[in-house]
């Protein structure tokens, strides 16, 4: 009489093989677009900076090269008051405009992470100081965009916003703030984040990203470090 020898089954390797995505999705790296980044020396450039607060990142983008662009993004800059830059952000439509202590959102952080389909909102925020007066210089990081990284990024941020009839609409502002939130199309969740987004945006520029690794407002500042070095590094 032959002994039935018992198998492991599947479960082993599919297992095996699930790792083995999310490590690659973990590592993989959107690459970047070298006729957008790094800028030529002999063109003008945009510069842009990169704001973090230690979990959430903002990017400070010159006023003037927003408004001289056509489209509803533009639109919504030249409405808003007065500031030579202008602090853009993306987030939960509720949460990230709450400016209550974060002990007393804890319930409706929980629900922005764990619940699919959070409404979202675009900030655009006039800043009339120098933003690199607004963090400490080690959560402060700068870029020199070329004009077509910087078009594409602007074109990118564009088409997050939720248009009605073609414009920019306003979801919300705070009293006594100079703040506008515009109304996304996006959804805000654990595996949406607002520095998936800020990260995208960079991408949009040129820069290589890690999308799923933006989970941490340091990853988003690691992209521009690395970036940084590449275009630094001397020749072999």
């Amino acid at each position: 009489m032959k002994r039935r020898l018992k198998g492991y089954g599947p479960g082993p390797l599919v297992a095996a093989m699930a790792l083995g995505a999310v490590a690659a999705l973990w590592t993989w790296t959107a690459p970047g677009d070298p006729a957008l980044w790094p800028a030529s020396a002999t063109e003008p450039g945009v510069e842009v900076h990169v704001l973090d607060n230690g979990f959430h990142t903002d990017l400070a983008v010159p006023r003037a090269s927003l408004e001289t662009r056509p489209g509803p993004l533009a639109e919504a800059v030249r409405n808003l008051p007065s500031g030579d830059w202008i602090l853009i952000g993306w987030g939960d439509a509720r949460f990230y405009v709450d400016q209550s202590p974060i002990g007393d959102r804890l319930p409706d952080g929980a629900r922005a992470f764990f619940r699919p389909g959070n409404a979202s909102v675009i900030m655009l925020d006039p800043a009339q100081r120098d933003p690199r007066l607004l963090v400490a210089a080690d959560r402060r990081r700068t870029l020199r965009l070329s004009v077509a990284g910087f078009e594409a990024m602007a074109t990118h941020i564009e088409a997050s916003l939720d248009l009605d009839h073609g414009r920019a609409r306003i979801a919300t502002a705070r009293a006594g703030d100079d703040a506008r939130f515009f109304a996304s199309h996006e959804h805000f969740w654990i595996g949406r984040l607002c520095n998936h987004w800020s990260a995208g945006v960079l991408n949009a520029a040129g820069l290589p990203a890690r999308p799923l690794r933006a989970i941490t407002s340091s990853e988003v500042m690691a992209t521009i470090e690395r970036v940084q070095l590449d275009t630094t590094a001397p020749p072999d």
